[in-house]
């Protein structure tokens, strides 16, 4: 048998695997809890039952398990998955397809594009010699100046997806220019270690500052009806310690787990000083893409003061100029198929995360976890409610999303418990950060850097596990003694 008719066969046999994975989870009983619960969720608009929340799970994690063992891509399992869910009337297509109407997936999509003109007016090549010529001598170097710059601009993006937006094309042309490309092969020179480490940055980025992220606000909100005040000030104070020791950290562990081919480059800032020369003074294109790039960057900032500011309009219109501009042109859309596979599987898995939390299903996941503490001491109550929290995260897609649905639950439950409220409020809204890269759908962020084909998903769940358990040890160990001395 030949090495091609060998790899078909195991991939053949993954895919059995998986299929009978789901055919017993979906005639699996209905776990007697999860009926329960759900017979005392007040009346609803939709109409489901228990069956229909289980066998939405059934086939969720079905989808999930066939990405994880690389029996089939996400985008082929997501749009089996959703298929699926229409035909056995466990969705209607409307709320299967749900996920389409989102404008912030459709930011995404546009981010995607608006990257690739970054590095067609020349500008992306421009700033990738300027950081090669800065940090290239070493691949460490440039991985801790991408993460350094995320933690500058974060104060004023209270969207990890539109900071992504300003990042992955850097990094992209970084890659791109510094001879690391997915089209020949050579993604992991360079390009799939950049790419990694700019995910992880954001994972911490987010969680520096109280208006790095939409959800971090709306959780000192809701915290404040526990009696715990969270200020601009006592955020940043909170997160400072763990967050510059992940800072310090990350990108070496990265090295360790996903290293890239070329970790030396002591000629690279000569390289890229002559490259910059050749390309000379900046150009028509260059100017109109900064111009374009600054513009959208101070739209993206006034949002968080001006909400009729939308951030995916902005997207747009940044994309329209170029076109008139003819620095993106209808052609360069062929060349963009990665774009749409990622709006289409991110879509589905989006909207089958919602109505998992409209079906009750991680409600019942939220009650058991009450449960699951009765009687603990306050510490290991503490404990096992965050790693809990964390771990839950895999079947979430919205970081926001899991913080509306479970922030309160949990806090409830670790007060009852004896946990100081302060100390369990900012380390779930940390939580809901630096647990971003557990799954590659973890976080919309994510999602960007997965779509440049520099990375795959069954990569990010190994290293993004990694990284997870990483950010959560610090957090919860420097994180908790931190905050407790300085609340």
């Amino acid at each position: 048998m030949s090495l091609h008719a060998r790899q078909h066969a195991k991939v053949h046999s993954k895919q059995m695997m998986v299929l009978l994975l789901g055919v017993i989870l979906w005639f699996f009983p209905v776990p007697s809890g999860l009926e329960s619960f759900i017979t005392k969720l007040p009346p609803s608009e939709l109409p489901f039952d228990s069956q229909m929340a289980w066998h939405l799970f059934a086939v969720f994690i079905t989808a999930i398990m066939a990405v994880i063992l690389n029996a089939m891509p996400i985008f082929t399992s997501s749009i089996l998955a959703v298929s699926v869910l229409i035909l056995t009337g466990t969705l209607s297509a409307r709320q299967a397809f749900s996920g389409f109407s989102e404008d912030w997936i459709l930011l995404i999509i546009v981010a995607f594009l608006i990257a690739s003109s970054v590095i067609k007016s020349g500008l992306g090549k421009r700033i990738a010699f300027l950081i090669i010529r800065r940090f290239g001598k070493t691949s460490l170097g440039l991985s801790y100046s991408v993460i350094a710059a995320d933690m500058l601009i974060a104060p004023a993006f209270p969207s990890n997806t539109a900071r992504s937006g300003v990042l992955f094309p850097i990094v992209n042309a970084l890659a791109a220019d510094s001879g690391s490309k997915v089209a020949d092969g050579t993604r992991k020179k360079l390009g799939a270690y950049l790419m990694m480490s700019s995910m992880a940055g954001l994972s911490i980025s987010s969680a520096m500052w109280l208006t790095a992220m939409a959800a971090n606000p709306a959780g000192a909100k809701m915290a404040k009806e526990f009696g715990v005040d969270i200020t601009y000030i006592s955020w940043a104070t909170a997160a400072s310690v763990p967050v510059l020791v992940l800072y310090l950290l990350l990108p070496w562990v990265i090295m360790k787990v996903y290293p890239p081919e070329v970790k030396q480059t002591p000629d690279a800032p000569q390289i890229a000083q002559k490259a910059l020369d050749t390309m000379g003074p900046v150009h028509r294109n260059e100017w109109i893409m900064a111009a374009v790039f600054i513009g959208m960057v101070t739209l993206w900032i006034a949002s968080s003061f001006y909400p009729f500011i939308n951030k995916t309009a902005v997207a747009f219109l940044g994309l329209g100029i170029l076109m008139l501009a003819n620095i993106f042109t209808i052609n360069d859309l062929t060349h963009e198929g990665q774009a749409l596979a990622t709006l289409v599987w991110f879509a589905i898995l989006y909207a089958i995360s919602v109505y998992l939390n409209l079906f009750g299903f991680m409600g019942w996941i939220g009650e058991n976890a009450a449960h699951m503490v009765e009687g603990f001491s306050w510490p290991l109550a503490y404990v096992v409610l965050i790693l809990s929290y964390v771990l839950i995260h895999y079947f979430f897609v919205s970081q926001t999303a899991q913080m509306l649905a479970l922030f309160t639950v949990f806090l409830n439950v670790a007060i009852q418990a004896g946990v100081p409220a302060e100390l369990m409020a900012f380390m779930l809204l940390f939580a809901t950060n630096f647990n971003a890269m557990i799954t590659p759908q973890g976080s919309s962020s994510n999602v960007i850097y997965l779509g440049s084909g520099y990375i795959e998903a069954g990569e990010v769940y190994r290293v993004g596990g990694i990284i997870t358990l990483v950010n959560t040890v610090i957090f919860l160990t420097l994180g908790t003694a931190w905050i407790l001395l300085v609340s």
